[in-house]
């Protein structure tokens, strides 16, 4: 739609702009002032759409990768430029559209959706604008997802290959791969050299995971690298399917194996070798930014980058504890409820060992995991449609984390499928540790990374129509992490959780979340180590202890992005009960979740000055 927009804007657009402004000053018009103005608005909200979609399409050419998340095929055979003179052109060109847009279009004239729209496009540009000067304070390398290894797991698992041309892209991105990492390490040298590491726990898990993709064939040693393995079973899929030879697959199997041992391992080989010499700099006694250079300014962008609000530390730090004193209540409930003699402590210690409350550590137990996981998905579907009047159409899946990036007790996570279906989305569950993952726990985060969860949203924001693109894709950690908590209360509603151990294990997973706020802010605003994070969430929690110690770890590595949760699932649930007060018996449970989500995502504040239209808008009716 956007695109015809665009091919007619030179032509029929500017002549009906031109024609309801010589209407509307005649005297002898036929037609209203309301209608006029009608008329103006739809001109200029086409007019700014067909604006968005050419801006859109300049964007994406700074992604090869995102194109590829998108199921496009265009530049599939290159990868990102990430060197900081690219990030520098990029922010330059977001600057030029903002102020583009911002002279060439009148905000007042738009209709209320592109009014958000408009908003939202400088919103993005703000953001840009507060974290650039803290650029060289992140850390380009971690244990989490680095380059080192979203790299390798992208052309694993994104790049689709259909055709022999596909499998030659491949064998292109593998040395865009090598390149990109060489700009990694670069910027994490100079990083290094301000000052900025990360703790030695993170030093070694790069090392662990960069070191297991440069084992095993073509390299030498036992087994097959993982790349090796996935481009060779790919090759053998082209060849079952008759689009290959046998002659033409031995020559592709060559170019790989020269593109790995020639390009991947000499960049993966300079990565290891810097991370062994430097890691005897980083701290062994691992804390927060605080200690970084213009720490506590970092941490302050970081926290309203993740929350879209202008909370302070402390103010983060005290909704927390408050948080955690009411959830502690509830657990206590649960806890008489299934007849348990003790404190709370005790049930914690309980709920933490008892053998009952964890699959075996075999490919049986990983498997049940999986199945227990699928289950509940299942369950939740079909009531669905009592909450929601938009419904994702994109399938989802539940997958093992792959073996070279997948760590004990790490959290889980959600990859989005594309726009089109034609990859559906992936709920990713780190199994490597059994122990690490509590069957109590199991239900909760199946519907936070699935439905009504992250793949709701997700999907639901790309398949929504009439948005500019850009916000089909936008992303905003308090609103889809809030959204995901909140939709594990959600779930509650929706009839789950009928197991009062899994109940618990919601609460579980809730009080994780509100501990989030009071040792994310601990660790980095007040000089919090490891070890104090942990005895605090130890404390309060009774997630497994190689869990919380991944999940601390995962805290002191990205500032801020933990706090999102909390701050976003209240904002939600405020919004709902306000919205309630106001509508009384004709509140609707579907309409106000198809608000929430069918403006795909935005800052807190956007999202409640929707809501507040919605509300009076449903008055009207």
């Amino acid at each position: 739609m956007r695109k015809l927009i665009l091919a007619l804007f030179g032509t029929t657009a500017l002549v009906a702009c031109g024609q309801l402004v010589e209407t509307s000053g005649s005297s002898t018009g036929t037609t209203t002032e309301s209608e006029s103005n009608a008329e103006a608005v739809d001109a200029e909200t086409a007019r700014l759409d067909a604006w968005f979609s050419q801006k859109w399409e300049e964007e994406l050419d700074f992604s090869p990768i995102f194109k590829t998340f998108l199921g496009r095929s265009d530049d599939k055979g290159e990868i990102d430029d990430i060197s900081e003179s690219a990030e520098d052109a990029q922010l330059e060109w977001r600057r030029q559209a903002v102020a583009e847009m911002q002279t060439s279009f009148d905000r007042e004239l738009l209709t209320p959706e592109a009014k958000i729209s408009f908003d939202l496009y400088a919103y993005q540009l703000a953001q840009d604008e507060a974290a650039i000067p803290f650029r060289r304070r992140d850390y380009v390398f971690h244990q989490m997802n680095g380059p080192h290894a979203f790299l390798p797991n992208f052309l694993m698992n994104f790049h689709s290959v259909e055709t022999a041309d596909d499998m030659a892209a491949y064998i292109e991105r593998i040395g865009g791969v090598s390149r990109a990492i060489g700009q990694a390490l670069e910027r994490a040298q100079i990083n290094a050299s301000e000052g900025v590491r990360p703790p030695q726990f993170a030093y070694d898990g790069v090392l662990e995971q960069s070191r297991s993709l440069i084992s095993g064939a073509p390299f030498g040693g036992d087994g097959q690298a993982p790349l090796w393995a996935d481009a060779n079973s790919k090759i053998d899929g082209l060849v079952a399917e008759g689009s290959l030879n046998e002659d033409q697959a031995t020559q592709m199997r060559s170019d790989i194996s020269d593109a790995l041992i020639n390009e991947f391992k000499p960049a993966y080989d300079a990565l290891v070798a810097w991370f062994e010499e430097d890691r005897a700099n980083a701290d062994e006694i691992a804390t927060g930014v605080h200690k970084l250079p213009d720490g506590e300014a970092f941490y302050a962008e970081r926290l309203a980058f993740s929350t879209t609000t202008d909370m302070s530390p402390e103010a983060v730090h005290q909704l927390g504890l408050d948080e955690v004193a009411r959830i502690r209540g509830e657990m206590e409930a649960i806890k008489e409820q299934v007849g348990f003699e003790g404190g709370l402590q005790e049930f914690f210690t309980f709920m933490r060992e008892d053998e009952q409350f964890y699959y075996p550590n075999t490919d049986e137990g990983r498997q049940a995991y999986i199945t227990a996981a699928e289950e509940y998905l299942a369950f939740i579907k079909e009531r669905l449609p009592e909450y929601l009047g938009l419904l994702p159409q994109a399938d989802l899946v539940v997958k093992r984390v792959e073996a070279f990036r997948e760590r004990d007790g790490a959290a889980q996570h959600y990859f989005p499928g594309t726009p089109d279906g034609s990859r559906p989305g992936i709920y990713y569950a780190h199994l490597s540790d059994m122990s690490s993952m509590p069957i109590p726990q199991l239900e909760v985060i199946a519907y936070h990374e699935g439905n009504p969860g992250h793949h709701m949203q997700n999907s639901i924001a790309q398949e929504v129509e009439g948005l500019p693109e850009f916000r089909n894709q936008a992303g905003f950690t308090a609103y889809g992490e809030g959204w995901g908590l909140y939709s594990e209360l959600l779930a509650k509603e929706m009839g789950a959780y009928q197991d009062l151990y899994s109940d618990f294990g919601r609460l579980t997973t809730e009080i994780w979340r509100a501990i989030r706020l009071v040792v994310d802010s601990g660790l980095h605003s007040k000089g919090w180590t490891e070890e104090e994070a942990v005895a605090y969430f130890m404390a309060n929690s009774p997630a497994a202890e190689g869990q919380i110690r991944s999940e601390i770890q995962r805290y002191i590595v990205m500032p801020g992005q933990a706090t999102a949760y909390k701050v976003g699932m209240i904002k939600i649930l405020e919004l709902r009960e306000n919205a309630k007060a106001e509508l009384g018996d004709d509140f609707d449970i579907r309409g106000f979740h198809d608000t929430v989500l069918g403006g795909g995502a935005m800052p807190l504040s956007m999202l409640e000055s929707r809501v507040a239209a919605w509300v009076e808008d449903s008055k009207a009716e």
